[in-house]
């Protein structure tokens, strides 16, 4: 499938239980929100930080993706049951940006705080296996909660059919993942976290929609952009002291 066409610079990467200085740029951004300014929504360097949540069943490939987006690596091995952010400085159509992503946990007993991110986050990339039916069908689950949590709004949404390199176990059609991202009415990619395949231009896409919804007038007071920035915040500092946890230090690519 097409992707669109990008521009990526490779900035820092940032992980929640990295055991690098704490002088790291997501933690620069939450004394914005602490402070209440409203550069908040800026990181340390200026650039806008986008509040991106990854979402879909567990074994899509969801960290797999995240990963070769901020790393341009692909770990055989991921631990499953850890929900986990991440940021990545990119250049999006000439314009700086700073792609705050939380990659959520599919497992079921990892949900509880669902509805708070879903809440807080500004797109949203909803990640099904072409290889998995049932992840699929729940897609459309997925897209159901973020309708019910943001009721009044026109939510940016990014839908991914990954692994579609692995032709010979495909079970969901391009043309099944094309359909259902018309009902949605988002931008639709096929992706392979393993090749590196479009994984930057749907996260693009995704900046571009919020962007877009930006520009139009009228969505948000200013009041009400700080108080989901300063939830945003506080919410990715509970992740980091509940899920923190040493991961295998052996992967292969």
């Amino acid at each position: 499938m097409a992707g669109e066409a990008s521009y990526k610079k490779k900035g820092k990467l940032s992980r929640q239980e990295s055991n690098k200085s704490s002088k790291d740029p997501e933690i620069e951004v939450d004394k914005f929100a602490v402070g209440g300014s409203n550069n908040q929504n800026k990181s340390r360097s200026g650039s806008r930080v986008y509040k991106i949540v990854v979402l879909g069943d567990g074994g899509v490939g969801k960290s797999a993706i995240t990963l070769q987006f901020v790393s341009h690596s692909f770990l055989a091995y991921h631990d499953p049951t850890i929900e986990d952010s991440y940021q990545q400085q990119a250049v999006i159509d000439g314009v700086p940006a700073l792609l705050d992503i939380l990659d959520t946990a599919g497992q079921v007993e990892f949900t509880a705080m669902r509805d708070q991110y879903m809440r807080c986050g500004e797109g949203f990339v909803i990640c099904y296996s072409v290889t998995d039916r049932h992840s699929f069908q729940e897609a459309s689950e997925y897209r159901k909660l973020i309708q019910k949590v943001r009721a009044s709004e026109d939510t940016p949404i990014v839908l991914i059919g990954n692994k579609f390199d692995l032709h010979l176990q495909r079970k969901v059609t391009t043309e099944e993942g094309q359909f259902l991202a018309q009902q949605f009415n988002c931008p639709f990619y096929e992706t392979s976290a393993c090749l590196r395949s479009y994984v930057d231009d749907a996260f693009h896409s995704l900046v571009r929609q919020i962007r877009k919804k930006e520009e139009s007038s009228g969505l948000y007071s200013n009041e009400r952009k700080l108080r989901r920035h300063s939830k945003w915040w506080r919410l990715r500092s509970i992740f980091a002291l509940v899920f923190k946890r040493k991961r295998p230090t052996n992967s292969s690519s």
